[in-house]
């Protein structure tokens, strides 16, 4: 009998549950290195990772995806309260007995990270910020076709175009094509979507209409400015939602900041190259500290 073990990875690696201040995580862990936890994007549950990228992140981290309280496969209130959303992640590295960690995030999932990093600096050796947004308002904001688009039931192939990457590039959208192929191919296990009436709710709930990261005290952008932990925002030259040049106003004002931009490329820059991606993030937090 073969004593190897079958390496995990993002197709293969079970969910795990974990019960912490009375509700229940649903969660996968695999890799091997430094713990990585990376927060979701709106509508987002563990399978809209593209496999590509996680495994190519578990080369060298242990990598945890998790679904936020109340969606996917965890219990709980469902929320997109920002400050709710970076609680998830404490919560769940507190019941794994981890002290520090990466902390990233997508989009929506970004405002959280800075969040988790502002608030518990001594918990975060890095935070890895793609596809998202700084806090206050913002002087560029989404494009009007986002919306619309976003808060769709069902995304079209030409809907994820929109939304994750440069429709106006050929090679952005085979990109596209080669994602959505590998992000379908976990058959198993996987968490449901986030029903419409839930995401259209919890998106009224959390609504601000002058930013979409409030810091109306500008708390969070003192902290992140000023603090110690290495950031790195990843974008796309085209971003429908979060604009890149948000993160250009701040290159000689947050001492940590370093920003990487990928050209014709959008909102998912992670999923149009995930390799490329995972390997940055990995000499970020090697060569940084």
């Amino acid at each position: 009998m073969s004593l190897v073990m079958e390496k995990q990875t993002a197709r293969t690696v079970p969910t795990r549950f974990i019960e912490t201040n009375g509700r229940t995580l649903a969660y996968r862990m695999f890799g091997d290195g430094p713990p990585l936890i990376l927060c979701l994007r709106l509508r987002g549950v563990m399978d809209v990772w593209d496999p590509a990228f996680l495994d190519a992140l578990a080369e060298n981290f242990t990598v945890i995806i998790f679904d936020y309280s109340g969606l996917g496969q965890s219990t709980g209130t469902a929320t997109y309260d920002r400050a709710s959303l970076a609680r998830d992640a404490k919560d769940l590295i507190d019941a794994l007995g981890i002290d520090k960690v990466v902390i990233g995030g997508w989009s929506l999932g970004g405002v959280a990270a800075q969040i988790f990093t502002a608030l518990y600096p001594e918990r975060t050796s890095h935070a890895i910020l793609i596809g998202t947004v700084p806090p206050g308002e913002q002087p560029h904001g989404a494009e009007p076709i986002f919306l619309p688009t976003a808060l769709k039931p069902d995304y079209t192939l030409e809907d994820e175009y929109i939304l994750f990457f440069e429709p106006e590039s050929a090679k952005s959208r085979a990109a596209a094509d080669a994602s959505h192929a590998r992000i379908a191919s976990r058959t198993a296990d996987r968490s449901p979507p986030v029903p419409e009436e839930t995401y259209l709710r919890i998106v009224r709930e959390s609504h601000d209409p002058k930013a979409v990261f409030p810091d109306h005290s500008g708390r969070y952008a003192e902290l992140l400015a000023n603090g110690a932990v290495p950031l790195l925002a990843i974008c796309g030259d085209h971003d429908v939602v979060f604009p890149v040049e948000n993160w250009y106003a701040l290159n000689r004002e947050w001492t940590s900041l370093h920003i990487m931009t990928f050209p014709q490329a959008g909102h998912g820059p992670q999923h149009q190259h995930p390799e490329l991606c995972a390997d940055m993030i990995a000499s970020f937090v090697r060569n940084t500290a």
